[in-house]
């Protein structure tokens, strides 16, 4: 093992074990090398490559802190690496939505209020029967994230957050080029909210399954 994954383990070991918890400041640098047993040349690149993914937060004349450690920032992380991704993994990207979004729709079912429908429903009677696929792709974005919100599990929420993107692209070549993209996308949010409303946990994961799986098949075809 590297010196600098040595380091990382060793500074992760003590996060998990609850010696530094979220919002603690580290030991002086001289400290904690001696401590962990570690030069303070690969304690620093340690601490360097935490706080590029966020477990560390480094402030100048201050020290170095634990950071909140919430699964959005953590996450974040993840964003910026599906950023790179290359057009023939948006099948891959579609494929692990398909997993995890109906089973946060289904979390939501029982969660989501009806306040929170009712403006679900707004939103797709502002759209109108014709909408341009910009306006369309915008909606299904927002229609979306509003129920995985409601699932009550901020680490879903945030990992469908971050596989929103890649997938972008790809829904608005369909509604460009696919003949019945856009009323058959309505129709399956309606049949998406329509489950929620009748608070039908298993009609609500299958119509989000069938929603996913239509662009993921049409793409497949379409490659």
């Amino acid at each position: 093992m590297a010196v600098t994954d040595e380091a990382i383990e060793k500074i992760k070991g003590m996060i998990v074990s609850g010696a530094l918890r979220p919002g603690d400041r580290l030991p002086k640098e001289s400290e904690l090398a001696a401590e962990l047993g570690l030069s303070r040349n690969s304690l620093r690149e340690a601490v360097r490559a935490l706080s590029l993914i966020r477990i560390l937060d480094v402030r100048q004349g201050d020290g170095t802190y634990v950071t909140s450690l919430d699964p959005q920032l953590l996450l974040e992380a993840l964003s910026f690496v599906v950023d790179f991704h290359r057009d023939d993994t948006v099948l891959e990207f579609l494929a692990v939505r398909r997993i995890l979004e109906p089973a946060a729709t289904a979390l939501a079912t029982p969660r989501i209020s009806e306040a929170q429908l009712d403006a679900l429903e707004e939103r797709l009677d502002a759209l109108g029967s014709r909408p341009s696929v910009e306006q369309l792709v915008a909606c299904d974005l927002e229609f979306h994230r509003g129920i995985v919100r409601s699932s009550g599990n901020s680490v879903l929420c945030s990992l469908l957050d971050g596989l929103s993107g890649p997938t972008t692209r790809a829904r608005v070549w369909r509604g460009l080029t696919q003949e019945d993209a856009v009323e058959r996308t309505l129709r399956e949010h309606r049949a998406i909210l329509g489950a929620l409303r009748a608070r039908d946990a298993e009609a609500a994961r299958s119509w989000a399954t069938v929603h996913i799986a239509s662009v993921e098949q049409w793409l497949r075809a379409a490659l």
